[in-house]
This record gives C-alpha cells, structure tokens and sequence, in this order.
C-alpha cells in the first residue's frame, strides 16, 4: 500500500522535492540573505545516496530537517510529513470574522485582569489581537479592564501564556504605557512573501488615559512565551519601560507559516517574516534566542517574584530617606556626609530588581565617596537576629567576668584568666584572651600586679600573644597603653576619639599614676595576632605599631572595629537591610585616621607560626643598634656631601632611640626602611642601602679596569659598540653605549681613531647620542672633552671633590689627543635620556656648561661620577654612596645630585630628529640674516636707517650661533631690529603654518554684507547729543576707505544724521588703535566747506620710494560738518597709528582743539614680509608723514594736545571748553 502511495508524481525518490524545498525557501523564507550559495548544496543534495536510498519518509523528513536547520542555523526550520491531507493545514479562523458576541466571548478567554495586593494591577493576555479587533473593542477594553488597571501603583503584564498574536496589536499595548506628545519607532517588520517592511510607532492618541510613566512595569515571561508576544516584551524591555521576570522566552518568529514543498505531502514550517529590532540597533535580537529576562525564575515563581520586587521597590524612597537620616545623624566623618547624600540623591534606581541589587548599588555609591570599608549596607536574615527598629550600638554589652568577693577566688580568677611564663633568653610571655572592663581591672589590680606584672618585670623583651582574644570593652586600652610609655615625664598622647553622637572629641593620654612600675618601650615589645584578634585587641594592637612601642608579628587582624551602630531600613518577610554607620572617629598620634580593614603585622606568618617567628624577629633586633650605628658611621667617613651627613646620623640614632626600626623584621625590611630615611633626609636618590647574602667584596673605588682586548677582538667590539653614521647636510652621527676606562682608551685610541673618528671629524656638525648611555668611568670625559677645544689654552672642564681626601681636583682638557680634533667653531649637540648616568651626564653637562654644545632630550635622574660599596660591620647588609661631588666650573656648585636639564626637553625618540631640525635651522641663520636687513633697507620708512641697519644686522652673526627654535630665532631677531633702529614698531613674528589666519596683511579682511555691517556699525560706533546741543562721537578703529565707501549711506543713516546739526563736536579718539589711514582724508573732509581741496598730508613709501599727497574729498555722502563750528579731539596714551594721523592732521591745520594726552608714537600702517621660507615674518613701518614744513611728524613721538592732562578728565574739560564758547 505504501509503495502504491509513493508511485505517481509525488514518488518520495524524486530529485524535484529538494528543488520544491528550496523554492518555498526562496519565497517566503525571511532572511533571504543567509540562501546564497543554496544552488550548490541543492545540487550536493540531490546527489546524496544517502538521501536518495531512504525508503521511509518520515526519516526522510527528520533527515531534511536535520540538513536545512544545520545549513541555515535556524531550529525553526521544520520539514514534517503528513499524507493524511491533501490540502495546505487550515490555518485558525480570522478574528476578523467573528461577531461581536464572539469577539467578547474570546477576550474573555484570553485576557484576564485583576488588582492584587498592594494595589498592583495585574493583566494577562494569552493572545494578543490584531488591529481590527482593538479597533471594535477599544471602547470595551478601556471600559472593563483598562480603567480598573489606571489607578494601581504598579502593573504587571503576564505573557507567560501567550503563544500567538497578531503583530499589528503591539503597538496598542505598548501606546498606553508611552508618555503622550511624543511617538517612538519600536519596531520594522520585514514580510519575506510581500518582500515589504513595514514600520510600527507608538501611536500618538489612544483611548482613555495612558499609564503613569513614573508606575513600575513588569512583564512576566516563560519558556512558552513566542512570537508577537517576545516582540512586545523585548520591546518594553529596550525601552526600559518594563522588568521582564521568568524564563528566556522561546526564541520563535513573528510569523510561522506551514507550506506544502511542490504537490507532495511533505510541508516545510517556515518562519516569513521578522523584526529589524531599531531599538536594538538593527540587530536580530530574540528571534532564534529568545528574550532573556532581567531576573530570571522559574515561570511560576514568577509572579510572586515580581510582586516581591514591587514592593521592594516601592520602598526605595523610604529606604533612602532613612539612609540619608542615618547618615547625618550618626556617620563620624562629618565632613563627608554632604557629598554621600547628594551622591546617593542622584543614583538611578530604575534598574533595582531585588534586595541583592539594591545593597551592591548603595554599598558602590557609599565606597565612591566615603572609601569607609566600616559604612555598609546588609542584607540579614529574619528579624530573629536583632530587634527593635531604632538605631543600635554594634558594641557588646560590658558583661566580662563576674569579679568574686573571696581572695583566693579572685586569685584563681586572674590564674586562669591570664598565662604568664619567661621563655629562655629571659623573654616575657604574656596571652590573654579577652579584654575587661576598666571597672574590672580595678577590682582585681593587686592580683594582676602581683601575679601576672610581677613575673615580668624583669625580663629583657615581652611577648603578649593575642592571637585568640576576640577583644572586649575598649576602655581599658589606655591604661594597658600606659604601662608601655618610654621614660617621659608628662603624659603621653596617644589617640584622638571623635564621637558622633555626643558630637565630642576626645584626646586620650597616657595616665601617670599606675599601679606598679612600666614596662616602658625600651625594650622590645612583641605582639601575636591572628585573623581572630579583634575589637579592643586590635586596637590596641594597631596603637602600639602606631605609637612604635611593639612589633607585630602573625596573621592580618578580623578588622571587626567597636564603635558602630545598625540602623535599620527595611524590614521584609524574608529579612532585613540594615545601614551599619560608625558613630566614632579613631585618629592615631599621627593624626591619621584609622577606618579598620584589620591591623597588617610587621611580619606576616600563620598564626601558629607566630611565636617561632617572634623569637627571629627578637634575636634580629639585639644587633639592631649596631646595624643602624654602623650605617651612620660609613656616612660619616665616607658620603660625599659632608654637610648633609650630620642630619642623617641625627635622624638614624633619634629613630632608632624611638624604637622605629622594631618594624623591621629582617635585614631586607631594615635595608629598606634605612634607604628611605637617608634619602629623605639628604634627598639623594643615590644614596642605598641594601642586602646582598653572598659575598660581595665592597670597594670604595671604581670598577677595576677590563683587560685590554687583542687587535682582532678590537675591531670586532668597535664595531658592536659604536655606532657612527653621516647623516644629510654633512651632519656626523655617533653613538656609544657606555664610557671606558681611561688606560683601556688610551691604549686602543689608535683604532678607534682609525675606525670611528675620522668618519666623523670632517662633517660640518657633529651629534653624540648618550640616551642610552648608563655612564660607568668617568677618568676617559676629560679626553673626550679634549677633541672640542684647541689645544690650547687648556680649558677647566670641572672640579672634583674628594670625600676620602676632602679635596677639590680641577679638571682641565688635556694637550695632547691621539688623532685631529673636533675643534670649537663646529657645532655639536647631545642627546640624552632619563637613562643617561654617571660619565655620560658629567660629559654633557660640562659641555653645555661651557657652551660647547647644546644638550636635546630628557632630563637625567642624576648620577655619580665615583659610588663606594661598604659592609657594615660583619654583617650582609651594605651602604653604596657617592664618594665624589662634580663641581660646574662657571658656578663652583654641585650639579651631580640635580642631574643635566637639557637645553631642548623632548621624548628621547624625538630628540635625534630634533637635533637635525637646529642643524638646518642654524644653516638658515646667515640666508636670514641676509634676507631679514635687504628687507629693512629696501623697505622701512627712513632709507638711511634701513641702510645702516642691513649692515650691522650682518656683522651680529655670531650671536645667533646657538639658537634652537624658529621662535627663538624671531625673538632674538625683532630685539636686535628694535636695539639698532629704536622703533617699537619694527617687529618679528613666528607664525607656524596652522596659524597663518594671524599674520597682518597677509590674509585679506572679509567684507561682510550691508545687512551683516548694519549691526556692526550700532555697536561699532557710538553718539550722543550732550547739553547745549553739543555732539559726541567714539569709535576705537579706522575702517578701509573701500569698505566704508560700499556702506556710506548706512553710516550717514545711522550715524552721520544725529550729530550734523550739533553747535559743537567731541571726537573720542582716547580708545582708538588705530588702522588703514585710507579713509582719513574722507573723514576730514567732512570738517571743511566745498570749494578749492585742501592739502591734508604728504606721505612718503619707502617701497616705491614716492610721495602721495592726501586731499579733501569735492564729493561726501551726507551734509558737511563745515568749518565754521568747533571740534575738540580727546587723546590718551592708547591713542594710535591712524587715529594719530587724524589728530595730527586736525591739529597742524588749525581744524580742531586736542585735549588730552601725548598719544602712543605710532607708525603708518607698517607692512609684514615672509623671511624665505621659514615661518618667520617680519612687519616694517613703510610709510612716514613728510606733510610738515619743519620735517617734523608725529610716528614716534606722538601728537602733543593743546590742553595736557589726564586721559579720564579729557571729556569734562571738553565740554566745559565747549559750552564756555557756545555761552559766549
């Protein structure tokens, strides 16, 4: 029957059905994208034996499924057999055909609504309906469900059930939870059988009210959870609108659609169509994954788990009010609680999801600014664990043993309480494990003085093991503190107490009346501590470390401080959070604050090691005084700066008196610690001590010298150690990496002349790279200097002091040098490192001190020429330090311990290219020079001077020899043009290329338009009409004639108007720079009558060598102001350039009364010229007023008012000059 079956045209074996597959693929698949290169694999397919041979189909189903899922990586992808139909699966009745009754009956079955407990609205949907149903049963749905869901608190949207749904609904639902007035594109559906996207956006009115876009969302989601309804939620959720809480959803498809494969009975299930996600970036999003919740549990804990963090959330405001009132009420660092509260205001809660969340979040915001490991917020088991809902101390309640009437219990008592031994080398051993109340202390004194105090007076050093004390009461510290005070005659500080609550500070000090005698501090105190040590024990502990009274030696302390309280937050049926906040501040004698986090020992070992560990720690320390002594000894017979060594002995024996070298445990630890005080006392960074457990042989010289190698070895390491090279512009490059002894260079010269120095003593410039350098001998840096000088005279390089025979050695060139020298004319330049050391930087400095060379690169730490290495005593421990002091020859100071500072600072990978930069800019210098004086004298204002100073300008060569910067080049230019001309106004500039925007008469001003200049000229220009009809007019720049010409008529309207018919005039020229003089004659034109022109001035340009002559105007724009009314100008100090030219126009002419001061002594608008083809400028006065019949001008000198005085009464004068005239 079933070979009958398969024989017509649906024969299972026919190649056709992969061909079918992979059109109904082709059409309606929804990421078409991902079939490219199906041709071959239907072909492959085809092919299969495997596939063909299969006689039953539904293998051949699960087979193809297996094949398409695997090649397109989509589980959704389903090929099903199914002969029991003929035609394509019926696919649900449309909503859309259903009647009203129907329609009701339906919504009743899939959507439910109610409002739970604590006024949550809670709305399930196991369907969601299309368009066309909302559009029907809008008015319903808000009526029945929507507005019993409005005033609820929160809501929760449980699609835990909803398998299906029409996409076309989602944005209803997503709408009413939308504020309004705005729209959100949420969604792009792309339909693979239509081929057409389509978009969804929030619509912008909806029925009834929207939910509160303040109310908390959650969505409730399970492993069922598919299609429509994973779009809605990953939607809610990338709006951050809703929580989603349950399973990762099932990673199905918007739109699933089963479809007959040809005319066989074979059916692919196929996913047509799928969302673009533009809220997740275009991305597929859940499609194939699901939608993965923001807290996940299993689908039916969900509810209850949402409701949970409802509530929790709902209390997040009273929480933190309650936090923020803990807070100023309690914490002790007062000073920190603005900014805790301020930060906390500002959090963003919205992401909260359960109590473990919320106490990460606040404890993160409180460490941010607090950095107080004491202040936390915790999450506690049921209220079992504390009562009470007011704030409480965390301090135990003082119960401590009960302190019996009977002697001899009282003994037994302090017997069992406290263990007392001396261990051999007549140690003291003391453990105790708890600490008592001072109230109890007292009651049992004799007995703890006489059993306990009594056994251990004696002793040479004290163990007191803590490793089991737990801590107590912390009132008894300062006493026990007091038995340990050195012999000091006044009490002791030794700790500050600030407490929050009383708002009192308390300075504790050592007590001076004690039961028994102390234990002092002398001698050597050895405190065991555990992870166990705790409260009072751990104070007391990190007291004596502080104070520098005991060692501490086992484990890291619990850190489990006193002085705190628990102030509770919130109470939940499975717990509490509660605020633990320290109420006391505990400040050490060093008035550093103490947050705990445990007591760190000085030597840190397993508890149970402790005491082993103690005792090493002990028999180190009995040679502690010699070692420390022995240091100050080496430095006195032997450190190089003499004047230092008394301060550092001083400090040695005051620390060590001190007991501040108990915290060092060993000979590393103390090798450190006495490194650190004799390089912060002398400041010397070269100054070591160190640990060196072999032998080591010391030496107070330099290294021995090297065996001087055969002439083959020669060549070969000449070769590996220098490094020369002749860079363009004949610039010699040479590099060594270390500094040889002077015998070994002597001996070698001859072929390290032959091979390295005379590829290099003929380049024109020389660059010796030392950034890689350490240094080593110094004795060869005389005869390395030597091949930059003459012969002779002899030169002093620089001195050495000597420590061993205090004293000082010049050091000069030598005479004699194997091969040519270098010379002194040719210029040389260093590169150095931070790496540079010891005889590289003695060579560098020496010829930059002399101003032999110029120096490039990083500045050097500062090494020495000569280092001593000295045991102390018969111990493995060591002193290095500088036996010699470089002294500069010019300054007679130390320059060794500073290090070199180069001329040019830059990275040491720059310097070499900088180098080259100086090479080409100082062959540029003489071209410069040249260039700079041909255009003074071809160009400034007075011929004659121009002339003069060309030709000084080229005798001043010299000076410029060691310039290293453009900049510097244009400063030492524009002084020299100004020293030799005495005019201000000749300067230089040096303008980079990014920068050309700034260069004066180079770019070209941009004309704005009329309507633009409107604007400008209200606020450029300034009118007023004072009393008796007295005009005033300001403006602190002249404009170019061609520009003002194109804007005449505003400036008549808008200016000119309101002051032409004035009885007098003000012109304010008291804050006017300046600018192009082409617009002057327009200007005085305007203060003349028409008829015959009037000469104004003769201005001679140097660069035309011509005369112009300036006019007054025949035609103006607007009314003349005519000769016949008065005119005062007011002038200041400011007063320049063509503002200048105007007054002295004016003034020579009779037109105008100057009042004021001597104006600035300008020029002519000057031009500026580009110096070949750097970046320097240089701008020249060109032009100078000849107009004067006695020669006389006003560039220079400036223009002297008629009436001289202060600029600021200039204007009171005027118009009291004015209206006397006017008044008659």
């Amino acid at each position: 029957m079933l070979l009958c079956g398969l024989a017509g045209p649906t024969h299972l074996f026919q190649p056709s059905l992969v061909l079918d597959m992979a059109k109904v693929l082709l059409d309606n698949y929804c990421f078409p994208e991902n079939l490219m290169g199906m041709q071959a694999a239907i072909q492959q397919a085809m092919k299969s034996q495997e596939i063909l041979g299969i006689s039953d189909p539904q293998m051949l189903a699960h087979v193809l499924t297996a094949g398409v899922q695997s090649s397109l990586n989509d589980p959704r992808l389903v090929i099903s057999y199914e002969p029991s139909t003929l035609e394509v699966p019926r696919q649900t009745a449309a909503l859309s055909n259903f009647s009203q009754e129907e329609l009701l009956k339906w919504l009743q079955d899939k959507i439910h609504h109610e409002v739970l407990e604590g006024n949550v609205g809670y709305l399930r949907v196991d369907d969601l309906p299309g368009h066309e149903v909302l559009s029907k049963l809008g008015d319903f749905l808000v009526a029945h469900v929507w507005s019993q869901l409005m005033s609820t608190s929160a809501l929760v949207l449980d699609l835990r059930h909803c398998t299906s749904g029409h996409v076309s609904g989602i944005p209803y639902v997503i709408s009413y939870l939308h504020p309004e007035n705005t729209v959100l594109h949420v969604d792009t559906i792309y339909d693979r059988p239509s081929n057409t996207t389509t978009e969804i956006w929030t619509l912008p009115k909806v029925l009834g009210e929207r939910y509160s876009a303040e109310k908390d969302v959650v969505v409730l989601t399970s492993g069922r959870t598919g299609g429509v309804a994973e779009d809605l939620a990953y939607i809610l959720k990338q709006m951050r609108r809703a929580i989603v809480v349950g399973e990762r959803t099932e990673g199905g498809a918007l739109d699933l659609q089963k479809l007959r494969i040809g005319q066989s009975d074979f059916f692919l299930t196929v996913p047509v169509s799928r969302s673009l996600g533009p809220l997740g970036g275009g991305s597929q999003t859940w499609e194939g994954s699901g939608v993965l919740p923001c807290v996940g549990t299993p689908a039916e804990q969900a509810l209850e788990k949402a409701l949970a963090m409802l509530t929790l959330r709902r209390a997040l405001p009273g929480v933190l009010q309650r936090l923020q009132e803990a807070l100023q009420d309690y914490y002790t660092l007062v000073d920190r609680v603005p900014a805790l509260v301020h930060n906390l205001a500002g959090m963003d809660y919205s992401a909260v999801v359960s109590e473990e969340d919320l106490v990460t979040k606040l404890n993160a915001r409180l460490q941010d600014v607090s950095e107080d490991p004491r202040l936390l917020v915790r999450a506690i088991g049921p209220r079992d664990t504390s009562s009470g809902p007011e704030a409480g101390t965390e301090e135990p309640p003082v119960t401590g043993p009960e302190v019996p009437h009977d002697e001899a219990a009282r003994r037994a008592l302090v017997g069992s309480v406290f263990q007392v031994s001396v261990l051999p080398g007549n140690v003291g051993y003391l453990r105790f494990d708890k600490f008592a109340d001072t109230s109890v202390l007292d009651a049992l004194a004799p007995y703890v003085l006489r059993q306990v105090w009594g056994p251990l007076q004696d002793t040479e050093h004290l163990i007191m093991d803590l490793r089991h004390n737990p801590g107590g009461p912390s009132s008894a510290v300062p006493l026990l503190l007091s038995y340990f005070q050195g012999p000091e005659d006044g009490p002791v500080h030794l700790f500050t107490t600030y407490d929050r609550r009383t708002n009192v500070t308390q300075e504790h000090f050592s007590q001076q009346e004690l039961l028994g005698p102390r234990y002092g501090n002398q001698r050597g105190v050895y405190l065991l501590t555990s992870h166990r040590t705790a409260t009072a024990a751990e104070e007391f502990a990190f007291l004596m470390q502080s104070l520098g009274w005991a060692t501490l030696v086992g484990e890291i302390t619990a850190g489990s401080l006193l002085h705190t309280c628990v102030v509770p937050l919130l109470d939940t049926p499975e717990g509490r959070l509660v605020l633990t906040v320290p109420v006391l501040t505990f400040i050490d004698n060093h008035g550093e604050g103490w947050l705990g986090g445990g007591v760190v020992p000085d030597a840190i070992v397993l508890a149970e090691e402790a005491l082993d560990r103690a005792r090493e720690v002990l028999d180190f320390h009995r040679s502690l005084g010699e070692l420390v002594e022995g240091t100050g000894r080496l430095l006195e017979a032997h450190y190089a700066r003499p004047e230092v060594v008394g301060q550092t002995s001083a400090l040695l024996r005051a620390k060590l008196t001190r007991g501040a070298y108990r915290t060092a445990v060993d000979l590393e630890s103390l090798a450190s610690q006495l490194t650190a005080d004799l390089q912060e006392v002398s400041e010397d960074h070269r100054l070591l001590v160190f640990h060196s457990p072999g032998e080591l042989v010391a030496e107070e010289v330099a290294l021995p010298p090297p065996a001087i190698p055969s002439p083959e070895e020669l060549s070969y390491l000449i070769e590996a150690l220098f490094k020369t090279e002749v860079l363009p512009g004949q610039l010699g490059y040479l590099r060594f990496d270390a500094m040889a002894e002077l015998e070994t260079v002597k001996a070698i010269g001859p072929q390290l002349v032959k091979l390295v120095w005379q590829k290099l003593v003929d380049t024109a410039a020389l660059v010796v790279d030392l950034r890689y350098n350490p240094g080593s001998y110094s004795a060869a840096v005389p005869l390395l200097c030597s091949y930059f000088f003459e012969a002779q005279p002899p030169r002093h390089l620089y001195s050495i002091f000597d420590r061993a025979t205090s004293r000082v050695t010049k050091v000069w060139t030598l005479p004699q040098a194997t091969g040519q020298r270098y010379g002194p004319h040719k210029d040389l330049y260093i590169l150095l490192s931070h790496t540079s050391g010891s005889a590289a930087e003695a060579f560098a400095h020496t010829m930059q001190d002399l101003q032999r060379a110029t120096v490039i690169g990083e500045p050097t730490a500062g090494g020495a020429l000569s280092v001593g290495i000295y045991q102390v005593g018969n111990s493995p421990l060591y002193a290095s330090m500088p036996t010699q002091m470089a002294l500069s020859a010019t300054t007679g100071e130390a320059w060794d311990l500073a290090g070199v500072e180069p001329d040019i600072t830059v990275p040491l990978s720059e310097a070499l290219s900088t180098a080259q930069d100086i090479v080409a800019l100082r062959a540029k210098v003489p071209t410069v020079l040249q260039t700079a004086g041909k255009l003074v004298a071809d160009n400034y204002a007075s011929p004659e001077l121009g002339a003069k100073m060309a030709a000084k300008l080229s005798r001043l060569q010299s000076r410029y020899a060691r310039v290293t910067s453009e900049g510097a080049l244009a400063e030492m230019l524009g002084a020299d043009l100004q020293m030799l001309s005495g005019d201000p106004h000749l300067k230089t500039a040096h303008i980079p290329e990014d920068a050309k925007d700034r260069i004066p008469g180079i770019v070209p001003m941009q004309i704005p338009s009329p309507e633009v200049f409107e604007d400008l000229i209200k606020f450029s220009f300034h009118t007023n009409v004072l009393e008796d009809n007295i005009g005033y007019l300001r403006f602190d720049m002249f404009g170019d004639c061609e520009l003002l010409t194109q804007v005449s008529e505003l400036l008549v309207e808008h200016i000119w108007k309101k002051i032409v018919h004035t009885d007098a005039l003000i012109i304010d020229m008291r804050f006017n720079i300046g600018g192009p003089t082409s617009s002057i004659p327009a200007l005085c034109s305007y203060f003349f009558d028409e008829g015959p022109r009037i000469l104004l001035d003769r201005i001679y340009s140097r660069p035309n060598d011509s005369v112009s002559e300036l006019w007054t105007h025949t035609q103006l724009a607007g009314e003349r102001y005519g000769s016949k009314k008065s005119v005062v100008i007011l002038t200041s100090g400011m007063t320049a350039g063509a503002a200048e030219e105007f007054t002295y126009i004016m003034k020579r002419l009779g037109r105008a009364l100057v009042i004021g001061e001597v104006t600035s002594g300008g020029c002519q608008p000057p031009q500026t010229y580009h110096v070949d083809d750097t970046h320097l400028y240089i701008t020249i006065p060109t032009a100078r007023s000849v107009g004067a019949a006695d020669g006389s001008s006003w560039e220079g000198v400036g223009v002297t008012p008629h009436v001289l005085l202060p600029a600021e009464v200039a204007l009171a004068k005027a118009k009291e000059t004015l209206q006397q005239a006017l008044r008659g």
